[in-house]
């Protein structure tokens, strides 16, 4: 029987590569975003095109005719929860809107999200892959309400990974370093950059969304909760375990 994935945020970058890989692989494809035209844009991109469906995932009640409407296909296999923004910048100079969108979409949303395909994923013994973030590694000086969302991130996976063993789910966390996506465009307050500018004048790496979507078929497919993904993740699980005086240090000179 076919396998099912129905990905967040699948309007572009990450989700739009994941798609682009298992869809390459023989999954059935349902993709999320309030973003109509790049959902449209990611399906005419696969071999047999995509279930899209537009809504907000910070609305809870706003899953479950989606959800529903995928799953009359034949199930679920996978939910990606995958819908993030990004946000930084000083943080006292951060406007509380920013803020609070920055927790809904980026925690609440993937709370949502759990929540609401939770029976899908039981009756398909599957898998709830989350994106979190090396910003969830150890506590990102200049993104903290970001990194405080993939810590939030981190820990719902971990938890529903022990919770829902019961049930014969699957509970997996993606950590990208930075990722050369449209998220990078966002600007950072109290400054005049934008989160990719800022990334390479710190002379970090960018690593390729293709790589990304590999990792989420390893997770889907591996044992372990978390996945770091790129150099930069690497070094900081590394550096959190081995070196935290050194990375505290780092985060204090930025």
């Amino acid at each position: 029987m076919t396998k099912a994935i129905f990905i967040t945020g699948g309007g572009s970058g990450i989700g739009r590569a994941v798609a682009q890989l298992f869809a390459s692989r023989g999954w059935r494809i349902g993709l999320a975003d309030v973003n109509a035209a790049g959902l449209a844009e990611t399906a005419a991109l696969l071999p047999n095109g995509a279930a899209t469906f537009v809504f907000d995932v910070t609305d809870r009640a706003a899953w479950d005719a989606p959800l529903a409407a995928f799953a009359d296909g034949g199930g679920i296999d996978v939910l990606f929860n995958n819908a993030g923004i990004a946000s930084g910048g000083v943080f006292a100079e951060m406007t509380p809107d920013a803020v609070e969108r920055t927790i809904a979409v980026n925690l609440t949303g993937v709370v949502h999200g759990a929540h609401a395909a939770h029976r899908y994923l039981k009756a398909s013994g599957g898998c709830l892959l989350n994106t979190a973030s090396a910003a969830g590694i150890y506590g990102t000086a200049g993104a903290a309400v970001y990194s405080a969302t993939k810590f939030g991130v981190r820990g719902l996976s971990e938890a529903l990974d022990g919770e829902w063993s019961a049930d014969g789910i699957r509970v997996r966390s993606l950590m990208p370093g930075f990722i050369d996506t449209p998220l990078l465009d966002a600007s950072l307050a109290g400054t005049n950059y934008n989160v990719r500018q800022q990334v390479r004048a710190a002379g970090l790496e960018f690593t390729p969304v293709e790589i990304v979507a590999q990792a989420a078929w390893d997770a889907v497919h591996g044992d372990a909760v978390h996945t770091p993904v790129g150099p930069t993740a690497k070094r900081m699980r590394f550096a959190a375990r081995w070196l935290p005086g050194k990375l505290r240090q780092q985060m204090r000179r930025r």
